[in-house]
C-alpha cells in the first residue's frame, strides 16, 4: 500500500476538489480531528453518562443521570457562532424532586435571557446551538418523548366477545376456554373479572301441611378491577385484576341447584347447592340450597350466599351460612331463618350478594337479598339476588319477594300447592321457595352462573 506526504492537496483546475471515488469510503485516522468542514446541526454523543458536576464541549452531547441527585451542567466559556451542545435524561429521573439538571450559562445568554435554568422534564432531552451575542444559546430541539417501548396488549380468545372502546369483553355463560396469545408483560398483563357461581335450588314442598320452604341462596359474586378499568364495579370489587400469560384458562361457568321434588310423605326433598364458577385463581362458591318445610330440621344449606332457613316444626329454622368458603372481599350473605309460631309456619328467603336474606317473621315469609350491580359488560346490570321464600300456612299469604339480581320469586299461599319460581339463568339467582297449602310442589331451580373478563387490547 503506498503513502502520500503532503502538507497540502489542492485542486489542478476548476473549482471541485474530490475525494475518494465512488462507492469507496474515506476514513480519518482513529485520534485525528477535522477543520474546516463545518458541523451539520449534530452532536457525537458521549456514551459514558455524566453523574457530577461538568463543563460541556461543543459538538459533543451527554447523557446525564440524575438518580444520585441534581448534576450542575456549565455551558461553554466563549463560544463561538455555531457552537452545539446537548443533553439526554439517561434515567428518567429529571422531574423527580431535586434530581435535576442545574444549567449554568457561564457568561453567555439563554435565550436572550440573563438567567441560568434547569431542566427538570422527564425523559427530556434539549439540543443547543449558539446563534450570536445578542440570543445567546439558543435551544433548537426539545423533547420528552419516552421510547423506552410500550409492552404488547393482551390478545385472546374464547367465549362471546364485544369491543368497547380500547377494552375487549369476553361474557362466558357456559364452559369454555379463555386463550391468551399475547401479553404477558406488566403492566397489560392484568384482566378485570366477575365471577358468579350458579344459585342454589330450593327444596319441594311436603302433603302432609300448610309448609313453605326457604329461599335458594344466590351464587357466590366475585368481581375485581384493574386501577384503569373504565366502568363501574360493584361495591364488592377487588381493586386488582387477575395477571395472565400465554396459555389456555379452562373456564368453568356453575350450574344452578336443582329444586326439590315434592316430598313423599315428609321431608325428603331438599334442593341442591348451585356449582361453582371458575377463572384462573378466582372460584365463587354455589349457593345454598332453601330448607324445607314440614316435620324434620329444614336447615338451609351454607353457600356463597346461605339458603334461607324452612318453614317447619321448630321455633326458629336456622338458615345456610354465606361466604363459605371465606373470601375478601366476601362472597355472598347468609339466608333468613325460618319458623314456626303455631299455627302459623313461615319460611326464610335466600341470601344474595349485597345483603342477608329476610327472616321469617309472624304474618311474613322472607324475600330474597339482593344482589350486586355491575357494569363490565357495558351497561349496569345486578346478578346474584337470593330467592324469595314460599308461603306456608295461613295459605292466603303471600311468597317472599326475589333479591334483585335475578332471584325466584317465592310461591304464594293458594288452596292448592304452587312450584316455586326458577332463578335467572346467567345471573345465579337463587330458586323461589315452593308452597303446599295443602300438596305437595316443586322448588324453585338456581339460576347459572356467568364469567366475564375484562381487558385493555390497544
Amino acid at each position: 500500500m503506498s503513502k502520500i506526504e503532503v502538507n497540502t492537496i489542492d485542486v489542478q483546475c476548476g473549482s471541485t476538489l474530490t475525494v475518494g471515488s465512488s462507492g469507496k469510503t474515506v476514513t480519518l485516522a482513529t485520534g485525528a480531528s477535522q477543520s474546516g468542514f463545518g458541523r451539520t446541526g449534530t452532536v457525537d454523543w458521549c456514551t459514558t453518562a455524566k453523574t457530577s458536576p461538568f463543563t460541556a464541549t461543543s459538538g459533543d452531547g451527554f447523557f446525564v443521570n440524575t438518580s444520585g441527585g441534581a448534576v450542575t451542567v456549565t455551558l461553554p466559556s466563549s463560544p463561538s457562532q455555531g457552537d452545539i451542545v446537548a443533553f439526554k435524561d439517561y434515567g428518567n429521573t429529571w422531574d423527580v424532586a431535586c434530581k435535576g439538571v442545574a444549567i449554568c450559562r457561564n457568561g453567555s445568554k439563554l435565550n436572550g435571557s440573563c438567567n441560568n435554568t434547569t431542566l427538570n422534564t422527564k425523559s427530556q432531552s434539549v439540543t443547543l446551538i449558539y446563534v450570536d451575542g445578542t440570543k445567546g444559546w439558543q435551544d433548537i430541539h426539545d423533547s420528552t418523548a419516552n421510547v423506552s417501548g410500550t409492552p404488547a396488549f393482551i390478545q385472546a380468545t374464547g367465549g362471546t366477545i364485544a369491543t368497547c372502546g380500547d377494552f375487549k369483553i369476553h361474557t362466558f355463560t357456559g364452559d369454555g376456554s379463555f386463550v391468551v396469545t399475547q401479553g404477558t408483560s406488566a403492566p397489560n398483563n392484568n384482566v378485570s373479572y366477575m365471577v358468579v357461581g350458579g344459585g342454589g335450588g330450593s327444596s319441594g314442598s311436603t302433603p302432609s301441611g300448610n309448609n313453605g320452604t326457604g329461599g335458594g341462596g344466590a351464587g357466590g359474586f366475585r368481581e375485581g378491577q384493574t386501577p384503569t378499568a373504565p366502568f363501574t364495579g360493584s361495591p364488592l370489587k377487588a381493586c386488582s385484576g387477575v395477571p395472565v400469560s400465554t396459555q389456555t384458562y379452562p373456564i368453568q361457568v356453575g350450574a344452578g341447584g336443582t329444586g326439590g321434588a315434592p316430598a313423599t310423605p315428609a321431608f325428603n326433598a331438599n334442593g341442591t347447592n348451585g356449582e361453582p364458577s371458575i377463572f384462573s385463581t378466582i372460584t365463587s362458591a354455589g349457593g345454598g340450597f332453601g330448607g324445607n318445610g314440614g316435620t324434620g330440621p329444614g336447615n338451609g344449606g351454607p353457600g356463597g350466599s346461605g339458603g334461607g332457613g324452612g318453614g317447619g316444626a321448630s321455633s326458629t329454622i336456622p338458615a345456610g351460612n354465606g361466604n363459605v368458603p371465606s373470601t375478601s372481599p366476601a362472597q355472598g350473605n347468609p339466608g333468613g331463618t325460618g319458623g314456626n309460631t303455631s299455627p302459623d309456619v313461615f319460611a326464610g328467603g335466600g341470601g344474595g350478594a349485597t345483603a342477608a336474606g329476610q327472616n321469617a317473621s309472624s304474618g311474613n315469609h322472607g324475600d330474597g337479598g339482593n344482589g350486586a350491580t355491575s357494569s363490565i359488560t357495558g351497561s349496569p346490570v345486578a346478578r346474584a339476588g337470593g330467592g324469595g321464600a314460599g308461603a306456608g300456612n295461613p295459605a292466603s299469604n303471600a311468597g317472599g319477594s326475589a333479591g334483585t339480581g335475578g332471584g325466584g320469586a317465592g310461591a304464594g299461599g293458594t288452596p292448592s300447592a304452587q312450584n316455586g319460581t326458577a332463578g335467572t339463568a346467567n345471573t345465579g339467582g337463587g330458586g323461589g321457595g315452593s308452597s303446599s297449602n295443602p300438596g305437595a310442589a316443586t322448588g324453585g331451580a338456581g339460576g347459572s352462573g356467568i364469567v366475564v373478563i375484562k381487558y385493555k387490547f390497544q
